[in-house]
């Protein structure tokens, strides 16, 4: 019973211990996923709220108010899982430090006896008696070992509290340190909520005083969405081209589909093998819009079509190409900014809304070379870059495929 006893009791440490690795790989992912969502709030601050001179229309700050009402509300819920996994680990670590107290307890209460019984002995000559009254060599022989046993034996007994001792003045160490963090995550998780809350507050109000609106608005994002649909459809009617051109060179003819020379394979192989490690094609830069369709963040009635992200970065920020390519197009569509469609074998990367441009048609480039420089917006102190991935006619996710995007 005593045996089983202890290998029931080695198997909940044991556990105990795995659950307590794997929760501490999962608290540093947490930490690290926490402080890169700090950090993007900060970014966010820094690209959208830090000019106070231009005084920004409703419909904008709404946009910008909704980016940071993300990342806040995302901030909360990693905050929230690591406040709940130390909660989990503070618990286990409750109950392996009243295991071990116990064990403490009862190791202290044997060695007492054993001190009292050994005391009781101790002298020479009660130890000479004990082996003279041996009945024969034998087992006078076998008394010395028991007696070395049961001075070995003490003396590990006196380690193993001593040991005790320690793990349980460790485990106490912990549990206070984890007590501290679960604190502080509260109190920073409830400084955060309440500026969620201020936010959304805030933001409710100008999407009333905007209803009133609500028509002219719905004219001013149809216009929007129109331009956008024009650069698309120039955009898909550039690829056909430049497929039907791949087709005649190569002889062969299939629709919608690049026909590749051994080095554009190559080149397509290459970006393939890239998916989610592409470099961003700014320094800095937060995602205001994603990709796909999605509701309008103020007219909710009205769907957005993106066929790929938009950027928001600081005034005269520089473009980057994300891989090695060539410059398949320059678009200029009147009433919106330039263009830059660079081709990796049946790859296309997209950079809309330049002010400058450094690249021509046909020129070679490499991956994060500068080919442009983003169009500042002087009346709403926006700054942002359209980018857009297309396999062949298709378009892609750019989050699938940019590093950390």
């Amino acid at each position: 019973m005593r045996r089983l006893f202890f290998l029931c009791l080695f198997s909940l440490i044991s556990f105990n211990q795995l659950f307590s690795q794997i929760s501490s790989d999962q608290q540093k992912k947490l930490e690290a996923q926490r402080t890169k969502l700090m950090n993007e709030i900060k970014q966010i601050n820094n690209l959208l709220f830090s000019n106070t001179k231009i005084r920004k229309n409703a419909i904008d700050e709404v946009e910008d108010i909704q980016v940071r009402l993300n990342v806040r509300s995302e901030l909360i819920k990693v905050t929230n899982m690591q406040a709940n996994l130390l909660i989990r680990r503070i618990n286990i670590n409750q109950r392996n430090i009243d295991t071990q107290r116990k064990e403490l307890d009862e190791l202290k209460k044997e060695y007492a006896k054993m001190i009292q019984k050994s005391y009781a002995s101790k002298s020479l000559q009660n130890r000479l008696m004990f082996l003279f009254s041996s009945e024969n060599f034998l087992q006078a022989y076998r008394r010395i070992q028991y007696l070395k046993q049961y001075a070995r034996y003490r003396r590990n007994q006196g380690l193993e509290i001593t040991e005790k001792t320690k793990l349980l003045q460790n485990l106490n160490k912990i549990l206070i340190e984890e007590n501290e963090i679960k604190i502080r995550l509260i109190n920073e998780n409830r400084v955060v909520q309440q500026k969620l809350a201020e936010e959304q507050k805030k933001q409710q109000y100008l999407i009333n005083t905007l209803r009133v609106k609500q028509k002219s608005l719905k004219l001013r994002i149809a216009k929007k969405q129109k331009q956008r649909e024009k650069i698309n459809k120039e955009i898909n009617r550039l690829i056909r081209e430049a497929i039907a051109e791949s087709n005649r060179i190569s002889g062969k003819t299939v629709k919608d589909v690049f026909q590749l020379t051994p080095e554009s394979k190559l080149i397509a192989k290459n970006f393939q093998e890239n998916k989610g490690r592409l470099p961003w094609p700014l320094e800095k830069g937060v995602i205001t819009q994603g990709f796909g369709r999605q509701r309008h963040p103020v007219v909710k009635t009205t769907i957005i079509q993106s066929n790929g992200v938009t950027i928001s970065t600081e005034p005269f920020a520089k473009v980057r190409a994300v891989f090695d390519g060539e410059v398949m197009s320059i678009i200029i569509i009147k009433g919106s900014n330039p263009s830059v469609l660079i081709r990796h074998g049946s790859y296309i990367t997209l950079y809309t809304n330049l002010s400058k441009l450094y690249v021509k048609k046909g020129e070679k480039v490499a991956s994060k070379q500068v080919i442009g420089e983003v169009f500042t917006n002087q009346q709403t102190g926006k700054t942002q870059l359209q980018f857009g991935i297309f396999n062949n006619i298709k378009a892609l996710n750019p989050k699938d495929w940019v590093y950390q995007m």
